[in-house]
């Protein structure tokens, strides 16, 4: 298992970042690496969604984690030729409101269990980017939500 994790302030409240967050669709307006996103069915803890990667990989997603306003996070599988069933990568965003400052906290988890020690080594030696990108995507949830 590799976990990666960032944290930003944002000022807005909690609802406006939730409901920035928590819907599939603006998933490629904030999250680094998604070209596209939509709902394949449902709603809330157990929502199915399609993500596509920038790189024209596509995953299903399946939310496990979903506490309004504070908390969503999904699963997401390598879909198409060649997918590794047992690769799997979970994404979490952890809302907590800042009741001294105003605003939010907000934290980006990826957990990533690679399929095998290859691509576990692999994945290790990205772990700058995946930090990178985190950081990327909360600059532009700041954006949006402060805006929203």
């Amino acid at each position: 298992m590799i976990l990666v994790e960032r944290s930003a302030h944002v000022m807005a409240p909690v609802e406006a970042v939730w409901d920035v967050v928590q819907r599939a669709e603006q998933l490629p307006a904030w999250l680094a690496g998604v070209r596209a996103a939509e709902v394949l069915s449902g709603e809330g803890f157990g929502r199915r969604q399609l993500v596509q990667a920038g790189r024209g990989a596509a995953h299903e997603a399946e939310v496990i984690a979903y506490q309004e306003p504070t908390l969503i996070g999904w699963r997401e599988r390598a879909r198409g030729a060649g997918a590794r069933a047992e690769a799997r990568t979970e994404i979490y965003v952890q809302l907590t409101p800042d009741e001294e400052e105003g605003g939010t906290v907000v934290r980006l988890i990826v957990v990533r269990w690679p399929a095998g020690p290859v691509k576990a080594a692999l994945l290790r030696l990205g772990l700058r980017r995946v930090g990178a990108d985190l950081e990327d995507s909360l600059a532009r949830l700041t954006d949006l939500a402060a805006v929203g």
